[in-house]
């Protein structure tokens, strides 16, 4: 089917080019202009509705018609020369603070998006006077504002209220401060635009240099990373339009991780065509590059299919997980790689057609076979010793995985840097409040709906007389009753920091159980808030991990099986994966944790981590595992074999893992240290697998394994190829005599050069007939 599609598709090249092209366009307006219409900035709305949190948000918007405001922003209004707010002050601050309530803001309309595509922000803001400082010092204000808190539309409404604001107070000798909310998130983008610009071109500057090392070409540089971005905008908007039509939220984090995945995969499944066409040019100058096209994409379209499927099974695996988080993350790179799983086997194999030995200009690395480098003695030597490089690899991965002893979670959101003006507003304030005032939680209780109950204040007075009681509990305010009388809420304060464990464990475990035992008969209540909901995030993702670990696991293994035909190769991949996920997790805790000394690793690393490198790691492995059972089908040693599947391998291996770990390392610049983690453990990872498991390990166990790698399949002995027929390359039965160790041949690297000199005369090429004995010369 993939050779029969790769002929279709370099017969109709040009065709197909256009298609994508349009496509890539169309579905990138789409991404673009209705991406935060899908995006769901409130955590707690990811939580299934058994928890008590999202009980308690449930009751605020059924009996109050109130929805968690991320949005809002506390001001801090205080004179401009220091001195105690008078009456007179305040007053004045009330009077301003109502005229900005009533000033209607405009969202401007960016000139490169039609109209008809905006979300339009225009609105009135409520705001609203929330508490003095203790000391009169300053007073505070909330300023809500509707819509996605990460759409840059609504941040400029935002700054646009910022302005009109400022020059208010300060007309009346005021001075202003904003924090939280979009004041924290606008803030961010403004310190941060400049270094996300350097990152984005250097990092695009880096996978340029790359392959310009790779090719010595200009063309080869340049496209693959003009393809990609064609194929990443299709695909973006492919997920924008799957949202849409399945109505499911994604998380704010998961379009930036859409494009570090699409980038990452994207080039290495070009490099992986570009590097196999250069292989097969070389061994028939005289072939037509269509023909050659579509064969590379017949052979590495097989093992680039193996590859996209298996990221796609990992990642479907979080279907069953219970925090949406994780459950919308799944079906978006699912969709993403589908994309790009089609896109590498007609786009890429039609731009391979077009441009054909044009891609590799100015070059003359097609002229001859390049001097035996780096990766064909690091083959010579992994195939002559290999238990030396399993004891050496096993030692390294196992080192870095005890550093995982100890893990501990982090479930803290502080998302910015501490230099903003809304970062110093905020210090300025905790300094007079206590720390939980500007994220207060709140208590509801509602009347059981098979009870007719009423609830008044009176009824209340235990169970604010005992939540006053607990230790942690700064402030609690008066009840706050429904029209109904069915319900209720009470606002309380903590006096620390709402994001630590330590508010946690207070909501959890004192705060819950008082409010359980002192909640009136007849009623329900629950708890929402910051520390509530994430202490119920931490309980959902502490079960998610238990049920996708094992699930994701057993998926990949049945893949490799149905893959590799065999029972042992896929064991040892899966062996060498779960190595690379330990010392790369490891890894993480070592520097975050104890290095950095941070409260412990974002609670999202280890299930996406495991994902991430599991399912992208494997592509890796995958090829050189494909290679080696590709050259074992020739006659020669198994060692040979493995030694000349790693000279070959590797280069594309190295560079397509550098390209990939770069575009993770890329997240670093993030403000969110949860994405930070994610994109430099990633990229750790990724090196890992491509430096040690891909072309070390994997092909050093199976130098020890030989062609019992493949058992209880066939495939690998003699001339039984990887491919079918009666030899995978070429359908010979010849056997080159190759007794215990090299035989007659003495030193590996004779034997070699024999195993060459024997294919060369065979068939043209030291590397065996490239398409098969019917297309031999």
């Amino acid at each position: 089917m993939i050779r029969s599609l790769a002929a279709c598709t370099t017969r109709h090249a040009w065709k197909f080019i256009l298609l994508w092209t349009v496509l890539g366009l169309a579905l990138t307006l789409v991404g673009q202009s209705k991406m935060y219409s899908v995006t769901e900035p409130d955590v707690g709305n990811f939580l299934p509705k058994s928890y008590d949190s999202a009980a308690a948000l449930r009751i605020a918007e059924d009996k109050f018609g109130a929805k968690p405001d991320g949005n809002a922003v506390t001001v801090l209004v205080a004179r401009e020369d220091g001195r105690k707010l008078a009456a007179a002050d305040s007053a004045r601050i009330d009077k301003i603070a109502t005229g900005l309530g009533k000033h209607r803001l405009t969202m401007k309309n960016p000139d490169d998006v039609p109209s008809f595509m905006l979300e339009d922000h225009s609105q009135t803001p409520l705001v609203r006077p929330m508490t003095d400082a203790p000391d009169k010092s300053f007073r505070l204000l909330s300023v809500s504002l509707k819509g996605n808190s990460n759409d840059p539309a609504l941040q400029d409404v935002f700054r646009d209220f910022r302005e009109h604001a400022e020059k208010e107070f300060d007309r009346a000798d005021l001075r202003s401060g904003f924090t939280g909310g979009l004041a924290d998130l606008a803030d961010t983008a403004d310190d941060q635009e400049d270094t996300e610009k350097l990152v984005g071109i250097l990092t695009m500057g880096l996978i340029v240099l790359l392959n310009v090392l790779a090719f010595r070409s200009v063309l080869a540089a340049l496209l693959p990373l003009l393809a990609v971005t064609i194929i990443g905008g299709a695909a973006i908007g492919a997920v924008v339009g799957t949202a849409m039509l399945f109505d499911f939220k994604l998380d704010p984090s998961t379009p930036s991780l859409i494009t570090v995945v699409l980038l990452g995969i994207g080039i290495d499944y070009f490099l992986f065509l570009l590097f196999r066409f250069r292989e097969l040019l070389r061994a028939d100058p005289e072939a037509r590059p269509r023909d050659v096209a579509g064969e590379c994409a017949g052979r590495v379209g097989a093992a680039i299919a193996s590859a996209a499927l298996t990221i796609v099974a990992a990642f479907a695996t979080l279907g069953i997980a219970s925090f949406g988080q994780f459950k919308v993350l799944g079906p978006a790179i699912a969709v993403c790689v589908l994309v790009m799983l089609v896109a590498s086997l007609t786009f890429m194999p039609a731009l391979l057609a077009v441009s054909g030995r044009k891609m590799f200009w100015p070059s003359k690395s097609l002229r001859k076979e390049p001097r035996p480098g780096m990766s064909a003695r690091l083959g010579e030597r992994v195939a002559r010793r290999p238990f030396l490089f399993v004891a050496a690899s096993v030692g390294l991965l196992v080192a870095l995985s005890a550093g995982a002893l100890g893990m501990k979670m982090d479930y803290g959101t502080g998302s910015g840097p501490d230099d903003t003006p809304a970062a110093v507003t905020a210090k300025e304030i905790s300094k007079a409040l206590p720390g939980g005032v500007d994220s207060p939680h709140t208590v509801y209780v509602a009347a059981d709906g098979a009870k007719r109950v009423t609830i008044d204040r009176a009824g209340l007075e235990g169970l604010t007389k005992d939540l006053k009681a607990v230790k942690g509990v700064g402030r609690v305010a008066a009840p706050v009753l429904n029209k109904e009388h069915t319900a209720a809420k009470v606002d309380f304060y903590l006096d620390m920091d709402v994001q630590s464990q330590h508010a946690r464990d207070v909501v959890s475990d004192e705060v819950r159980p008082v409010v359980s035992k002192a909640a009136p008969p007849g009623t329900e209540a629950h708890v929402s808030g910051e520390a509530a909901i994430f202490s119920d995030v931490s309980e959902a993702v502490s079960k998610d991990l238990k049920v996708v670990f094992p699930v994701a696991a057993a998926l990949i293994a049945l893949i490799l099986v149905a893959l590799l035909r065999s029972l042992l190769a896929p064991l040892v991949l899966m062996i060498a994966i779960g190595l690379g996920f330990t010392a790369t997790l490891g890894s993480g805790v070592l520097v975050f944790q104890h290095l950095l000394d941070r409260p412990g690793v974002s609670f999202t690393l280890p299930l996406v981590l495991f994902l991430f490198v599991v399912a992208l790691g494997t592509d890796y492995n995958i090829l050189i595992s494909d290679r080696i059972r590709e050259e074992m089908g020739r006659p020669g040693s198994a060692r040979q074999a493995v030694a000349a599947a790693v000279r070959h391998t590797a280069p594309a291996i190295v560079t397509a893992g550098a390209v990939l770990a770069g575009s993770f390392a890329s997240l670093a610049v993030n403000p969110s240290p949860a994405t930070q983690e994610i994109g430099l453990v990633t990229a750790l990872g990724i090196g890992l697998s491509s430096l040690v498991l891909s072309i070390v390990l994997v092909p050093a166990v199976m130098a020890m394994l030989g062609r019992a790698t493949w058992w209880p399949s066939r495939s690998g002995r003699g001339s039984g190829g990887a491919h079918g027929g009666r030899g995978g390359h070429g359908g010979h039965d010849h056997q080159v005599p190759a007794p215990a160790q090299y035989g007659e041949y003495g030193t590996y690297a004779e034997a070699s050069q024999r195993q060459g000199a024997y294919q060369q005369q065979e068939y043209g090429s030291p590397y065996g007939s490239p398409y098969g004995s019917e297309q031999r010369r």
